[in-house]
């Protein structure tokens, strides 16, 4: 536990939020949450075989993502520093993807106003839309960095 806990300190990316004493767990959430979420680290971590589930605090603090490592009898040194150096990677591939691809795509409502009349109509997406939507700008994201790397 301790193992982790200074591993993450050291990549000081992340809080870590839970005690030293008591529950053996280690919750920590990132410093800086603007460009990549807590639920972005938790489903890449998954292609390494890591199941670190990532929560949103109460209401008060919903703005808040918390990752928690719940540390078995068995969870050794070596499995600690391979989840600090797997998070690590993750962290780089985070940062050279573009930020939270999903919040720059409109989701939401589009508005449209008439002059003088006042008149608002609202068109909701449906959820195929949206999805379309976001897999379209993900193509997109690949399609251009296949082209700049000179891969196609």
């Amino acid at each position: 536990m301790i193992m982790l806990r200074n591993g993450l300190e050291k990549t000081e990316r992340f809080n870590i939020v839970s005690k030293d004493e008591g529950v053996p767990l280690v919750a920590f959430s990132l410093k800086d949450s603007s460009s990549h979420t807590g639920f972005e680290i938790s489903d890449m971590l998954r292609r390494y075989g890591w199941i670190v589930p990532a929560y949103t605090m109460t209401p008060n603090a919903q703005h808040i993502t918390v990752l928690l490592v719940v540390i078995r009898e068995d969870f050794s040194r070596t499995l600690a520093e391979r989840l600090v150096i797997n998070i690590e990677k993750v962290m780089r591939e985070l940062y050279e993807l573009p930020s939270r691809v999903i919040h720059k795509i409109s989701l939401g409502e589009e508005k449209s106003e008439a002059d003088g009349d006042n008149l608002m109509v609202t068109v909701k997406k449906s959820d195929m839309e949206k999805q379309r939507k976001i897999i379209n700008g993900w193509k997109k994201f690949v399609s251009d960095r296949k082209t700049t790397n000179g891969i196609c």
